[in-house]
């Protein structure tokens, strides 16, 4: 339509005339795209951020569900030795128990020459160690420690035999544990082999003559677990769970190994002993002591019957002590249960995010004034029970 249209006909106005958009239209047009924009932006931006923080807590959940994970495996077994049962749980022995071990083990000796009876049985009788500072001569092992954090060290043995089907072959060197079943071995006092072999023990099939079925072996696990305050390259800044294992080094000599970092983002590592006291029964009253000393058999409430022992523990958790500072060999050999916790830490820092809280680990806490970062962190805590210990002290007891 043109101008000479619009003069013959006066009912068509100048609007119906004009094509396109004015400048005042076109400003407004854009000032409110770029409204819709910037809003469009921040929401994106607030979802990126919102869900980086979910990223991040997932992980952080994972990492501390592997840590459990790791260390609940290992702590379940702790104790299993392949069908033996030291003295001093055996509730049919009625005379004093032997083999009651003097002290602590050094969880960091090597097998250079064959080790005594008495770090034997230690090794064999203490399932668990706990240690807040470096045990022993683990200076090497147990290195970049982070402060206010625990040692722990369990023990088994494989929970198959070697060569057995979906275990590990025997290997020349190693440390083994061979568990006699034959009457006539065991009457001579030889219970076990715990050496790196021969192994000539025999099952219940023997004879005098020296025939029989060898008995199987099963490889000793000894585990050293501990917070480092670097993951993979020292000053990364990234506090990692890591685990020494007792194995062959590069020379042949068997030794705890250079730890391996099992989860990133583990702050602190805290573990409390769940002790099974021994327990003495009078006027039909149970009462709980501290005398850890095995100087006797097992006595029993009820000689004929003999359902509750009066000096012997009953495989259940009666208190729970942190006693990483020194933990006394009765303390750990009649350790049942374990309670862990763990302080999870975010890999990255949240930005505006400051970290204001104290953080309790078991009876241990870490204020905010020690942390004040921007790094988001939980506490994850577990309790476990160490079956192997517990379940053989297990015995029904009498009506109160």
């Amino acid at each position: 339509m043109n101008a000479s249209l619009a003069n013959a006909n006066p009912r068509v106005s100048q609007s119906q005339l004009q094509k396109g958009l004015s400048l005042v239209e076109l400003m407004i047009a854009s000032l409110i795209s770029m409204i819709i924009i910037l809003a469009l932006t921040e929401l994106y931006a607030g979802m990126s951020r919102t869900n980086r923080e979910l990223v991040k807590t997932s992980s952080q959940i994972e990492n501390a569900r592997f840590a459990m994970q790791f260390v609940g495996e290992d702590v379940i077994h702790a104790g299993y030795l392949g069908g033996y049962i030291p003295d001093f749980d055996d509730f049919s022995e009625s005379n004093a128990p032997v083999g009651v071990p003097s002290a602590v083990p050094d969880p960091c000796l090597a097998y250079t020459t064959p080790w005594s009876a008495d770090y034997r049985n230690g090794l064999l009788a203490i399932p668990i160690q706990v240690h807040s500072g470096t045990p022993g001569s683990c200076g090497a092992v147990v290195a970049n420690k982070v402060a206010n954090t625990d040692v722990l060290v369990v023990r088994h043995a494989e929970t198959c035999a070697a060569g057995a089907v979906n275990c590990a072959a025997q290997v020349a060197g190693r440390l083994y544990l061979q568990i006699s079943n034959c009457l006539l071995e065991l009457e001579a006092g030889s219970p076990y082999v715990f050496s790196t072999g021969p192994y000539t023990l025999r099952e219940r099939d023997c004879n005098a003559a020296g025939g029989g079925t060898i008995a199987p072996i099963y490889r000793f696990v000894q585990h050293v677990y501990y917070v480092r305050d670097y993951a993979m390259t020292p000053g990364d800044g990234i506090p990692s769970l890591v685990r020494s294992e007792f194995d062959l080094d590069g020379g042949g000599v068997l030794a705890q190994q250079s730890p391996q970092v099992l989860v990133e983002g583990i702050e602190r590592f805290r573990v409390e002993l769940g002790l099974d006291i021994q327990r003495s029964v009078s006027t039909g009253v149970v009462q709980y002591g501290s005398d850890y000393t095995y100087n006797s058999g097992v006595n029993w409430e009820d000689p004929v019957e003999r359902v509750t022992p009066t000096n012997r523990g009953d495989g259940v958790p009666d208190t729970y002590v942190h006693c990483g500072a020194g933990c006394t060999v009765g303390q750990l050999i009649n350790t049942v249960s374990l309670r862990v916790h763990l302080l999870a830490r975010a890999n990255t820092e949240s930005p505006g995010y400051s970290d204001s809280k104290d953080y309790n680990l078991g009876g241990l806490t870490i204020a905010a004034a020690a942390l004040d970062d921007a790094y988001k962190r939980h506490v994850f805590s577990s309790t476990y029970r160490l079956h192997n210990v517990s379940g053989r002290r297990e015995t029904p007891l009498a009506a109160p």
